[in-house]
């Protein structure tokens, strides 16, 4: 296996141009376990730990970019108040270790439809930068998806940063697992209130071949909720919205739990996310 460590942002894509097998690796939070297991054992590795312009973030006309580096703890602790659905979901990710050394674009790279980022940059309308010796470009985050563990990136690119707006209303995340934290979401769901566009946006997780959003359910609750007054949904119209997200799930049996309740918690899930976000409103 060979070993590269570039020091350049331009050293690193054109080592993957030159070896476009290699493996990227900054946390090293999935790949080392798959190493370790001996699940997958790539040709080369390319670190990229230390390249410091993807560990920081910024604003590109509107938009936070965040750094394909940048933790889990910086997301908590530097933009908790910007992306608060995003922040809820980091504080599931593993141990105080593993997300002092995770990133979203690792868990974007695995792209296992169990990532606890997806559903929160799903329901943001996020976008996800690749960059490569040819150029750059940006993807919805819905199209960067292609199947179980597998994304739209061509094998000369790396991931750069994703980009979303900053929060225009209440967000949530609720995940479904044996314990809160330190485990594999059996499903997740996320939501985004955009009061000024008096929209709402929706990311499954767990429960389908990609992450996946819930366009039914959005488009059903948008012209549901009192937007003047911000009354309290009736009972009948969260029930109708759980109902709804949970027909848009594709869930399978696994060992982490069945389609049937997969379907069920992502119901409740739901209610209870945008009960306790109108709330907030």
């Amino acid at each position: 296996m060979e070993f590269f460590q570039p020091a350049t942002w331009s050293e690193a894509l054109a080592m993957k141009a030159a070896h476009p097998e290699a493996m990227p690796i900054v946390g090293g939070t999935d790949v080392m376990v798959e190493l370790n297991l001996d699940h997958r054992r790539p040709e080369a590795i390319i670190d990229l730990t230390r390249i410091s312009e993807l560990t920081q973030w910024g604003t590109d006309d509107g938009l936070l970019r965040i750094g394909a580096g940048v933790t889990y703890s910086q997301l908590i602790n530097e933009l908790g108040d910007r992306l608060p659905g995003l922040a809820i979901a980091s504080r599931t990710v593993g141990s105080p270790q593993i997300r002092n050394r995770g990133t979203v674009g690792g868990n974007l790279g695995t792209a296992s439809p169990a990532g606890d980022a997806h559903p929160p940059l799903l329901a943001s309308d996020s976008q996800v930068e690749l960059a490569s010796t040819s150029g750059v470009r940006r993807l919805a985050v819905g199209e960067f998806f292609t199947g179980p563990k597998r994304n739209a990136m061509r094998k000369d690119e790396l991931i750069a940063a994703f980009l979303v707006e900053p929060a225009r209303g209440p967000q949530q995340f609720s995940k479904v697992g044996t314990r809160n934290a330190m485990v594999i979401a059996v499903c997740s769901f996320a939501l985004a209130i955009d009061l000024e566009r008096r929209r709402v946006g929706s990311g499954i997780g767990s429960a389908g071949p990609t992450p996946l959003r819930a366009i039914e359910a959005e488009e059903f609750i948008q012209g549901e909720l009192d937007w003047e007054n911000r009354a309290r949904p009736s009972d009948a119209t969260l029930r109708r919205f759980g109902e709804l997200v949970a027909a848009a799930a594709k869930p399978i049996d696994d060992v982490r739990g069945t389609a049937t309740y997969r379907r069920h918690a992502l119901a409740v899930m739901a209610r209870r996310c945008l009960e306790w976000a109108w709330a907030a409103a």
